[in-house]
């Protein structure tokens, strides 16, 4: 199962399925988790076997309108991930505070390591 399968299943009852990769849908109602790959480990070896799983560096952003929902929506996100079965995931540090200037909306963003099989 690929890491985008693994957020989505992990995370969809946190925000009533709002899990969207790269970017929200123009309207998309709050609160939402949007996650993007941004990185990784190669997993391929020098001596020729082909890989059994595959790392992604996964950043996520929690949505809300107030800066303890995202904040609260994000501790849950990384309880559920941490949870997730057939994976390994690792946080990679702590949460960053977001402001999106135009709409007024607050995030939380934390990156994490998962591990899957290929």
């Amino acid at each position: 199962m690929s890491a985008e399968h693994i957020i989505f299943a992990a995370l969809r009852s946190l925000v009533a399925d709002r899990v969207y990769p790269d970017v929200a849908p123009a309207g998309a109602a709050l609160p939402r988790i949007v996650y993007q790959q941004v990185g990784g480990r190669s997993m391929q070896y020098s001596e020729g076997n082909l890989a059994t799983s595959e790392n992604a560096r996964m950043q996520l952003v929690c949505w809300a309108t107030t800066r303890e929902a995202a904040t609260t929506l994000a501790k849950q996100a990384e309880d559920a991930l941490l949870a997730a079965a057939g994976c390994t995931v690792e946080p990679l540090g702590q949460r960053i505070a977001r402001f999106e200037e135009d709409t007024g909306l607050r995030g939380a963003q934390q990156d994490f390591s998962i591990t899957s099989p290929r």
